[in-house]
């Protein structure tokens, strides 16, 4: 990170307010409220200290506390999840005795999870790097999740009273994220999801890609290069290129892995095509991870919204300089 910020070149002045250009648009965004499941397309997102409000703050676990990704329960990408609109619609909104998470997956009653409820804590609860407390939601949710995955499961949330989990230091000191892989955001373009369905015989969704926003008016794959950008008036980071899993080989329509698109992307967006000086590890890159400044700081107000522009302060010129 430290060479691709020394090599930055400056685009644009105060960001929106100086008469720059607009690079894109966000043409939608995505919340995910739990790991591997389904996401909500909203018109708008508050922005937290860990990334969009609801993002990843819930996760499902195994009978040893340790995560379920869709990498080992595909069928997780079938749970459907809904929140009350006002969840998104109003910064402030706090959910009252009437608020559910409500959760439907195929062959399964529709589950509601009261958002308000008293949640025991529960140790030993582990993902990647990280381990910790979380809020266990109760035994008719682990029964819910158990008979839909035929072994036992429990619905935690993360312990935001006691718990914190750090962003790797050496791309994004001092940011921090709940139940997401590595970052609180991260950004893919159209024009790259349309580069590569050009490639693919057959198309793929947005959704095999799980972006929290998408962006549209740029030149396929801008976005890996933009190391400084503003959201409308917020300033963001683009700390990482994401490499990209297993998961975008699950069709999230049925939970059936196949091999596209990652082949096709080894053959052009592969660490040894990409980064071609750097020692290659087998990844593909698809994508930009992000930090938020302002989330770090308190206060109101701090909303993003589909079509808000999107001003490139600072960028890399090759993909060998942008940090990965």
């Amino acid at each position: 990170m430290e060479k691709a910020l020394a090599s930055t070149t400056v685009v644009g002045g105060g960001g929106g307010g100086g008469g720059e250009q607009t690079a894109a648009r966000i043409c939608s965004i995505l919340v995910y409220p739990i790991k591997s499941c389904r996401g909500i397309s909203v018109s708008q997102a508050p922005i937290t200290c860990t990334g969009l409000r609801w993002d990843r703050q819930w996760l499902v676990v195994n009978s040893k506390g340790r995560a379920y990704t869709q990498r080992i329960e595909p069928k997780l990408a079938l749970v459907q999840v809904e929140l009350p609109q006002q969840a998104f619609e109003e910064e402030d909104w706090e959910p009252t005795s009437s608020s559910f998470l409500v959760l439907k997956a195929p062959q399964m009653d529709t589950l509601k999870v009261p958002l308000t409820k008293t949640c025991k804590t529960i140790q030993g609860i582990s993902m990647w790097e990280w381990s910790g407390s979380a809020l266990d939601e109760g035994d008719a949710a682990s029964e819910w999740f158990s008979n839909y995955l035929g072994k036992p499961s429990r619905l935690v949330r993360f312990n935001t009273a006691s718990e914190t989990r750090a962003v790797d230091p050496k791309y994004a000191p001092g940011y921090r994220t709940m139940f997401s892989d590595e970052y609180p955001f991260m950004m893919l373009s159209q024009g790259s999801l349309t580069a590569l369905n050009e490639l693919l015989k057959e198309p793929l969704p947005v959704n095999r890609f799980r972006p929290n926003i998408l962006i549209d008016g740029c030149e396929p794959f801008a976005e890996d290069l933009w190391t400084e950008i503003k959201i409308s008036k917020f300033a963001f980071s683009g700390v990482k290129l994401c490499s990209r899993c297993k998961v975008p080989t699950i069709n999230q329509d049925n939970g059936i892995a196949g091999h596209e698109p990652t082949e096709t992307l080894m053959k052009f967006r592969s660490d040894k095509i990409l980064r071609p000086t750097k020692k290659t590890q087998g990844k593909v890159y698809f994508g930009q991870n992000l930090v938020c400044r302002e989330s770090l700081s308190g206060g109101k107000g701090k909303v993003i919204k589909v079509g808000d522009p999107i001003y490139v302060l600072k960028k890399v010129s090759t993909w060998v300089e942008a940090a990965a």
